[in-house]
């Protein structure tokens, strides 16, 4: 099996100091990737930045103009959580442009899947807004462009950051041609992704909301793969799946408290890898989004690669095992998304 890799040390220009997201991830990443021979394994893939036209599939033009006016002042805030330097704005293209290169890729037949290792990343980022570390919605645009460029008719994007993707949820709310289903921490940042949210008009049914409480871990996100993400993508049938990796959900991530495992990450992207086998080609897109430990974010891509180059084989998490038991609750919420989404047991 082809799998692509996008990366370019544009990514690394976005400087954030001693933010949680900086430049060390991609580091940590990339240099792990050399050191074990993945790297020379995959086709890589240049990427190029988004045009103005395709940001603003997504964004606003004014929030666009503010986000390049700030990077041209030489930085700043634009949330309590969103700091950018002098190139952030030229990164977030490339970014952008980047998870572009890499859906295109897939659809195109250059490879089987991609991985676009890109920063900043860009689930949070609404239409006229930063939010959560994120500039543009890489995954939004990328998705966008495969509907109106590459005669895409239907996708599937699965999120599995700790955090719910409010700005891509917020973008295809109400479009029936994408099937947004994420698992995220609840309650937690930012406060969005209850079960009840499930689209708006002709998009409704098609937003499936996970949220999962502090301490579930593996067995509950594969039983929530394998019981609901997995039913309804194979109702919808998607031509194309887009994939929002975020290794925050791991136990030794700081910033969640979430208990999945390097091979509960494994795990779950040999569902999605055969998922996609079966019902599009094998077409499968992956992007960054958040993961904060340095470890877990080198091992985890290392994994992800192995799966999306052919291998099945689980090797245990190396950092050993999460150290706190789940809560209860997990067959409740199950159930209540079951019926709300009508999927029979």
């Amino acid at each position: 099996m082809r799998a692509c890799i996008v990366y370019d040390p544009i990514y690394l220009e976005h400087d954030t100091g001693n933010h949680p997201e900086n430049s060390r991830r991609l580091v940590s990443i990339m240099s792990y990737l050399e050191m074990n021979g993945v790297k020379d394994k995959l086709v890589a893939v240049e990427p190029r930045p988004a045009t103005m036209e395709e940001l603003m599939a997504v964004h606003e033009p004014e929030y666009i103009a503010m986000v390049k006016k700030t990077a041209g002042d030489g930085g700043g805030w634009l949330d309590t959580d969103t700091v950018m330097s002098s190139l952030s704005y030229e990164a977030a293209l490339y970014a952008a442009g980047g998870f572009i290169r890499a859906v295109t890729a897939v659809v195109r037949g250059e490879c089987d899947s991609a991985f676009a290792l890109v920063r900043p990343p860009g689930h949070h980022a609404v239409a006229s807004q930063a939010m959560g570390f994120c500039l543009f919605n890489n995954m939004a645009i990328a998705a966008k462009f495969a509907l109106a460029e590459l005669n895409v008719r239907r996708i599937l994007i699965v999120d599995f950051d700790v955090h719910h993707g409010n700005g891509t949820q917020d973008t295809f709310y109400d479009d029936p041609r994408v099937l947004y289903f994420s698992t995220h921490q609840y309650p937690f940042y930012p406060g969005t992704g209850w079960v009840d949210e499930v689209g708006r008009g002709e998009g409704a049914g098609a937003t499936v909301n996970f949220p999962m409480a502090a301490g579930w871990g593996d067995d509950e996100y594969l039983v929530a793969f394998q019981e609901v993400m997995l039913p309804i993508a194979r109702r919808f049938r998607p031509e194309l799946i887009l994939v929002s990796v975020g290794f925050d959900p791991h136990w030794a991530d700081g910033l969640a408290m979430m208990q999945v495992s390097v091979s509960g990450f494994a795990r779950m992207m040999v569902m999605l890898r055969d998922l996609a086998d079966e019902l599009c080609s094998g077409r499968l897109a992956l992007t960054l989004e958040g993961g904060y430990n340095l470890d877990v974010a080198a091992l985890s891509v290392s994994a992800i690669f192995d799966i999306l180059l052919g291998s099945s084989q689980i090797t245990e998490d190396s950092l050993g095992k999460a150290p706190k038991r789940a809560p209860g609750g997990f067959e409740e919420r199950l159930d209540k998304i079951k019926a709300i989404h009508h999927i029979l047991t």
